[in-house]
């Protein structure tokens, strides 16, 4: 998968040590707190280790225009697998609702298609309704529902052309 991707309002790269203390403050939007630099430094080490071994990568997304850091996307086999890996993101609230997570997402799917893989996998908790939408969009279909220690899971999938 290029780990470097255009929209016309976006671009997705690879995590730079600048963008450490914006995903500090996107990771203390879900409300546990916010992580200690060192935390979010190995969060984000991990991310470079498992992009290196896997080929994929949860990137983080630009504005294009203004340059600045709004969240995540990409594929990693989280839940998942490196062959069948699951397309993730997270943005910051201030810009949901503009279409950013699903331009983000289309790109990825796109990259995707081109490395040989049939199918992804998504995952969402059910009360999530924003990232449904996105999913829904983008072709994913409800395919089974589990839980974990946070509670239930709503699995998704695609296949791939």
């Amino acid at each position: 998968m290029p780990l470097q991707l255009e929209t016309a309002r976006l671009a997705l790269r690879p995590w730079t040590e600048s963008d450490v203390d914006a995903h500090r403050t996107l990771v203390a939007e879900r409300g546990d707190g916010m992580p200690s630099i060192e935390h979010n430094q190995r969060m984000i080490d991990d991310q470079r280790s498992a992009s290196a071994l896997t080929g994929i990568a949860l990137l983080a997304v630009i504005r294009r225009d203004e340059g600045d850091f709004i969240g995540y996307c990409g594929l990693t086999a989280g839940r998942a697998s490196v062959a069948e890996p699951e397309i993730a993101y997270e943005l910051f609230r201030r810009v949901h609702g503009q279409g950013y997570a699903t331009e983000a997402a289309s790109a990825v799917l796109d990259a995707a298609s081109t490395t040989g893989r049939k199918r992804l996998w998504s995952t969402a908790r059910p009360w999530n309704v924003p990232s449904f939408r996105v999913l829904e969009k983008l072709g994913f279909e409800r395919d089974h529902v589990s839980a974990d220690d946070r509670g239930e899971l709503v699995w998704l999938t695609r296949s791939l052309p």
